[in-house]
């Protein structure tokens, strides 16, 4: 008889390649790339990222990284997340939702919602600890 470890949480969840993965690395332009691929978590995280980057238009950033997060909620529902548990950084279809996660907690940091920001930190942390060094350093 073998039982299962209760404690051990749920497995790591591991999201297939993003539809827009390859344009992206390719350098094509991330608006471009959302129009062509709406669904794609990456291509909301990267306009996020990009606009926030640029510092014009947090509003805006706060929007895409938005966008780019609900995206990803869909998706890790699809692949059988349940609300928690590892999204493990270093499988690279995963990072989408990490950045749009890293994205929404600055965006939320420079429109001055503070408790978003620590909530979506705190996410981040808890879906992969790598990702949040890796992004938020």
């Amino acid at each position: 008889m073998t039982f299962n470890d209760l404690m051990s949480g749920p497995p790591p969840t591991r999201l297939p390649e993003d539809p827009a993965a390859a344009s992206l690395a390719a350098g094509d332009d991330p608006r471009t790339v959302v129009k062509a691929h709406p669904e794609s978590p990456l291509a909301w995280a990267v306009l996020a990222e990009q606009t926030l980057a640029e510092g014009s238009d947090d509003v805006a950033g706060y929007a895409f990284a938005r966008v780019g997060y609900h995206r990803s909620l869909d998706q890790l529902r699809r692949n059988g997340w349940k609300g928690h548990g590892p999204v493990p950084w270093d499988h690279v279809p995963n990072r989408g939702f990490l950045r749009a996660l890293a994205a929404l907690t600055k965006a939320a940091g420079a429109i001055g919602e503070s408790a978003e920001e620590v909530r979506c930190g705190e996410f981040l942390r808890d879906s992969s600890p790598e990702a949040y060094d890796a992004l938020m350093s």
